[in-house]
């Protein structure tokens, strides 16, 4: 990978905006009903489009907030440090935009709503594992491994969720790590073409 990507910019803001934004959406949710207005629904997406976006700072409850937001800080903090905070503001936007389309595509009734940072969470840890395949994260939060292990370990339960009906939006998980792997093989070789030849 080309050294010009690697932390070559300030340290992290963004990460830490977005999990303020989620924790205050949390309160949002209970506190009022209207958050009902925000999420994703996808037989109602085209007619308000806005959830695609909104829905992302939503969560179901506490333990949905908490693992999101520390797996957030834990993959976000480093990515924004290797990409910049522009490109990791539009890395997290279209993985979670895009992760529920995913969801859409693959929702078993077009009336369950999904709500949740997870596409966008996984878009950063598709980009990752693409930028920095063989740097050791903790999976899960417990177990030491190289980015790249563990991002086919979250894929292929994902995967596998999708035959199942577990209440989790395995299609928005998948559909926001691809977006994410594809803009880190972008990223990768747009930092290549800039590294002058020798």
């Amino acid at each position: 990978m080309a050294s010009s990507l690697v932390y070559h910019l300030a340290s992290p803001k963004w990460t830490f905006v977005f999990i303020l934004v989620s924790v205050l959406g949390f309160l949002f949710q209970n506190v009022t009903n209207l958050w009902v207005e925000l999420a994703f629904f996808p037989a109602f997406a085209l007619e308000a489009p806005w959830m695609f976006l909104t829905s992302i700072f939503l969560h179901a409850n506490l333990q949905h907030l908490f693992f999101n937001m520390f797996a957030l800080f834990l993959f976000g903090i480093y990515l924004e440090r290797m990409v910049g905070r522009r490109t990791f503001v539009l890395v997290f936007f279209i993985s979670g935009i895009l992760g529920n389309v995913g969801y859409m595509i693959t929702a078993p009734n077009p009336f369950t709503p999904a709500i949740g940072a997870s596409g966008a969470v996984y878009g950063l840890i598709g980009a990752l594992a693409v930028l920095a395949p063989f740097k050791i994260v903790f999976a899960f939060g417990l177990l030491p491994m190289p980015m790249i292990i563990a991002a086919v370990l979250y894929g292929f339960f994902d995967f596998a969720g999708l035959f199942s009906t577990s209440g989790i939006a395995h299609g928005a998980h998948l559909g926001g790590m691809f977006v994410g792997a594809a803009l880190g093989f972008y990223l990768r070789n747009r930092a290549k073409n800039l590294v002058p030849s020798s």
